[in-house]
């Protein structure tokens, strides 16, 4: 019986990986050949390092649309899907076997949790070639990774710094802060991985990564202002 279990899940696993490559075409074809001379962040983050922060206030000084929330509203209202869906699967990926047995199917045959991730990949896309912005998260680097002028930027901080922001910033109650902050660092890890052929927080798929706590929220926002300007050639 336990083999025949297991030879069901491998059978199970293996349609998953095709899918997945199905799903990689689509976001090739849907991505191939845009090009944007607007100016464009993104920021990759590791929960409670500061990344959101640090993000409005460079879109602040460079004069950029801040896109966090925004993108959720941007891509409901082009999909037709309710925010609220957004909101609540936001960077977020089920366990593949659990979610192959309950996942209900939106536009066009399409995983309904894809069809959110799809609708959030356009709305970057859009906001990228129509304003200079700084994007927070969902796999905009991989998202916008034929854009010219994109800078990448992954923020991170050891574990007790963000412990501690968690607790400060968050609310997030003392004894079940640890757990938190890496609770949201795997949904996020899994995310990013599922949808792309990447893996998260690795160097090579950024251009600058910053340890926040060295620096400080506002020591962090103008290095990356000064990088931005030598990459911009301002």
């Amino acid at each position: 019986m336990l083999q025949k279990i297991v030879k069901i899940i491998k059978i199970i696993v293996k349609f998953i990986d095709k899918m997945k490559i199905i799903w990689y075409n689509i976001i090739r074809k849907i991505t191939k050949g845009v090009v944007s001379m607007n100016k464009v962040i993104t920021i990759s983050r590791q929960y409670a390092s500061g990344g959101r922060e640090v993000g409005e206030k460079l879109a602040a000084k460079l004069g950029a649309e801040f896109c966090d929330h925004r993108l959720l509203e941007e891509a409901a209202k082009a999909s037709g899907i309710h925010e609220s869906h957004f909101v609540e699967n936001d960077e977020k990926r089920t366990n593949s076997f659990l979610y192959l047995l309950s996942t209900t199917y939106g536009q066009g045959g399409v995983p309904f949790d894809d069809s959110l991730f799809f609708a959030t990949l356009n709305a970057e896309r859009k906001l990228a070639s129509e304003h200079s912005c700084v994007i927070i998260g969902r796999c905009a680097d991989y998202a916008l990774r034929d854009f010219k002028n994109v800078v990448n930027v992954f923020i991170t901080a050891p574990i007790e710094a963000r412990v501690k922001r968690a607790i400060e910033v968050y609310g997030i109650e003392e004894k079940h802060a640890e757990d938190y902050v890496k609770r949201i660092d795997k949904q996020r890890t899994s995310y990013y991985n599922y949808y792309t052929d990447r893996r998260w927080g690795q160097p090579q798929n950024y251009h600058i990564c910053i340890d926040s706590s060295a620096l400080g929220i506002d020591g962090t926002v103008n290095l990356l202002e000064q990088f931005a300007a030598a990459f911009y050639k301002e």
